[in-house]
């Protein structure tokens, strides 16, 4: 059950959401037992945003987790959704956030699992 919400200054076309999408649902597979069948995403664009005291382009991934993960899966999902926001939105790398948030009771189809 992971969820990954996407804010950033920059505008996401429809186009750019599903490339982001599709490369998103495999990278989730980084952290072991998560898979894109499981996945939900959301996108906020054209946020006020300011990082460093600036406006330029930039964006924050808030990446939500049922259970736990190791440092070493966290690393290779940051560095893959860092790439991928890079290369997707041209939002240089020092400008890119990445949070986690481990959830032990996580809601769904009205029971908590």
């Amino acid at each position: 059950m992971p969820y990954i919400a996407t804010t950033s200054n920059v505008s996401i076309s429809g186009r750019k959401k599903e490339a982001i999408k599709e490369r998103m649902g495999k990278a989730i597979e980084l952290i072991p037992g998560k898979s894109e069948s499981w996945l939900m995403l959301s996108f906020r664009d054209n946020v006020p945003m300011y990082f460093k005291g600036e406006d330029d382009p930039c964006a924050i991934m808030q990446v939500k987790l049922f259970g736990t993960a190791d440092e070493q899966a966290y690393a290779e999902l940051t560095e893959a959704l860092t790439d991928i926001i890079r290369e997707e939105l041209d939002i240089d790398p020092d400008r890119i956030y990445v949070a986690y948030e481990e959830i032990n009771t996580w809601g769904w189809n009205g029971g908590n699992l």
